[in-house]
């Protein structure tokens, strides 16, 4: 028989959702009722402007065809809008932005557009797999940087080696947080934009979701003076317009490392759907309208909630300020494979451990509050019926 599978998928960590799915898909088999916390996937539909332009675009003749790798210039456009009206900065539709087929995408492609085999790569821990996962598949060496609630979940460049920074090519940030749900600063984006420059490592900063928030709109690093000479930034409209499944978001920043990227795409995918980017350029334009802030106090509200609940059976949480993920230390004696499985078995709750998301995130569970109101109180009412 040949050999079917490559050695390098030997060197990936278990996709954590996968084996989190198959015990919920398990215990749903088993007609239990359950509240699933687990991958954050907006529970409500997309927003009706969204909807109707898509609609319209759908019947509009010639937009089945092929489309350009880097995304329409009218989507690029939309997208260099939306950064200037968000956060005041200049965008070059030619060459400052591209369109991906969800941050996702771009996200594990970028290692194999601008590393080479053995490069090392700069990965925050507890943080989001596909960072690892496209550095492997790219032959590079991931570094961890951990992230500690002691320092608000910012990585703390001066412990990185020198060594280790003489080979490094790219450095992955993520604000607002998964799974922490912690907010960035200007002045950490300030600084780590200097680290950036001075050791000549490209900067990718993960912003999907910077328009879940609950107190200010958190930043962008494309302000801060000079950004655009060593980084990216990926914005995704999955969670912000409930379009997870449309597969849309687009990167912009370094003109050079864009083309890099989509060198890579042209060769291993084709354009967005045409329906998908006209729907996209009304999302992008419609960031600011009342359906979206309607959406960010549906999820305020869910939050209190599950604060309040976890707070009075004994648990240390503090209230997220963005993202729709709520990191909640466990119970004192628990880790968090242990109060994962027992929530499943004891309270029919699916949440996420912390150590699915490496080592530094045991102790810590994370609950995606992508679930009706309703069924978060009921989630409520069946947690605190748990003695720890």
């Amino acid at each position: 028989m040949p050999n079917t599978r490559a050695d390098r998928l030997s060197k990936l960590p278990p996709y954590l959702f996968v084996e989190i799915d198959q015990r919920k898909r398990a215990a749903l088999a088993a007609g239990r009722d359950v509240i699933d916390f687990g991958v954050g996937d907006p529970d409500l539909p997309t927003p009706s402007f969204i909807l109707e332009a898509a609609s319209k675009a759908l019947h509009t003749p010639g937009n089945y065809n092929y489309t350009p790798t880097i995304g329409l210039l009218d989507y690029r456009r939309a997208a260099a809008q939306y950064m200037q009206r968000r956060f005041g900065v200049t965008i070059n539709p030619d060459n400052e932005v591209i369109a991906l087929l969800g941050s996702k995408e771009g996200i594990g492609h970028l290692p194999l557009a601008v590393i080479n085999p053995s490069d090392i790569v700069l990965v925050p821990q507890p943080g989001y797999p596909v960072y690892e996962s496209g550095t492997i598949f790219a032959g590079g060496v991931c570094h961890t940087m951990p992230l500690s609630e002691s320092n608000h979940w910012l990585p703390d460049l001066s412990q990185i080696p020198e060594n280790v920074l003489r080979q490094a090519r790219l450095m992955w940030i993520n604000y607002p947080n998964n799974p922490t749900s912690a907010c960035a600063n200007l002045a950490f984006f300030e600084q780590a934009i200097s680290f950036a420059k001075k050791h000549d490592i490209l900067l990718a900063h993960d912003s999907a979701y910077g328009e879940v928030y609950f107190d200010e709109p958190p930043p962008s690093i494309m302000q801060v003076d000079g950004a655009k000479k060593v980084a990216v930034e990926f914005h995704s409209l999955s969670k912000t317009f409930n379009m997870t499944g449309w597969r849309t978001a687009f990167a912009v920043g370094h003109p050079d490392t864009l083309a890099a990227l989509a060198k890579i795409k042209s060769n291993l995918d084709s354009g967005m759907f045409e329906p998908v980017q006209r729907a996209g350029i009304i999302a992008m334009q419609g960031y600011d309208r009342p359906e979206i802030a309607e959406l960010r106090s549906l999820y305020r509200h869910r939050r209190d909630v599950i604060v309040s609940a976890l707070r009075e059976a004994g648990w240390s949480v503090t209230p997220p300020q963005a993202t729709f993920y709520l990191w909640a230390g466990c119970p004192a004696g628990h880790d968090s494979w242990s109060v994962t499985t027992r929530l499943l078995d004891e309270a029919d709750c699916v949440v996420i451990p912390g150590a699915g998301f490496g080592e530094t995130g045991e102790g810590f569970v994370r609950f995606s509050l992508t679930v009706s109101e309703e069924r978060v109180r009921e989630a409520a009412a069946r947690i605190a019926k748990l003695a720890w």
